[in-house]
């Protein structure tokens, strides 16, 4: 290894050594720091300023992933950067996923995609998976979850369709929120149009970060907001199933 890429270093959370939850079998989870979103169901509200967590280099990142080798080839498994937003540190996921792609270790991104496209294209050159965040099609609502634009989110989504890079849609879905109908017929009906999406994940909004948003002095303001109930949860389902696309919740 060459001076220069012993030398990456980046800001991450934590570390989760078997996560299950975040793309195909046993994954090891890298949580980064730092994100340009504001969703009011954030669950790592703790995540969203660049300075917080700890700095690590890329080296020492690969001395843990290797580790769990064994059980990510049983599982099919892998490694996953979250956040936070990894493509707000760009040169440190891209070279943390060129070791592993070295290593035969699979790549997975967790991305609300709310990033230029040039400064995403590098990191993607090494992703052997997306899981793209798209917290809602309608403008305004997106803009209510999370203080952004869905503009770029959306031609993120175009880009990844364009290169045929494997994705899994991941959508929350949050009672008086993101599940009016026609929102969701609305983002099923462009999603169905991708060849490279793979399946679509609906999430069922939880409060399980609320006591993070207590903790660090922020307002939680989704408190009387209830978890969606099994029909809503089945409607939602019905109406991406409805455009021939795979879904799971």
């Amino acid at each position: 290894m060459s001076d220069s890429q012993s030398q990456i270093f980046g800001q991450i959370h934590s570390y989760e050594s078997c996560g299950t939850v975040d793309g195909p079998g046993i994954r090891f989870v890298v949580f980064t720091q730092g994100c340009p979103l504001r969703c009011l169901y954030c669950h790592n509200p703790d995540c969203q300023e660049v300075a917080g967590g700890q700095q690590v280099s890329v080296e020492e990142i690969i001395q843990q992933v290797v580790k769990y080798r064994s059980y990510m080839r049983f599982s099919n498994g892998g490694i996953t950067v979250t956040g936070g937003e990894p493509l707000m540190q760009p040169e440190f996921v891209a070279e943390i996923f060129r070791r592993c792609r070295e290593l035969g270790i699979h790549t997975a991104l967790d991305t609300s995609g709310y990033i230029p496209l040039n400064v995403a294209k590098p990191v993607l050159d090494y992703t052997d998976l997306v899981l793209l965040d798209i917290k809602s099609y309608h403008s305004e609502t997106y803009r209510k979850v999370t203080c952004v634009s869905v503009e770029p989110t959306l031609n993120f989504a175009k880009y990844l369709h364009e290169i045929n890079k494997p994705t899994w849609v991941r959508f929350v879905l949050v009672p008086n929120l993101t599940n009016d109908i026609n929102n969701m017929e609305a983002l099923a009906k462009f999603v169905s149009g991708f060849t490279n999406v793979e399946k679509v994940e609906i999430l069922p909004f939880h409060k399980m970060g609320e006591y993070k948003w207590e903790e660090i002095g922020y307002e939680y303001k989704l408190k009387d907001t209830p978890e969606p109930t099994p029909e809503e949860v089945s409607t939602a389902i019905n109406i991406f199933e409805k455009y021939g696309l795979a879904v799971v919740a």
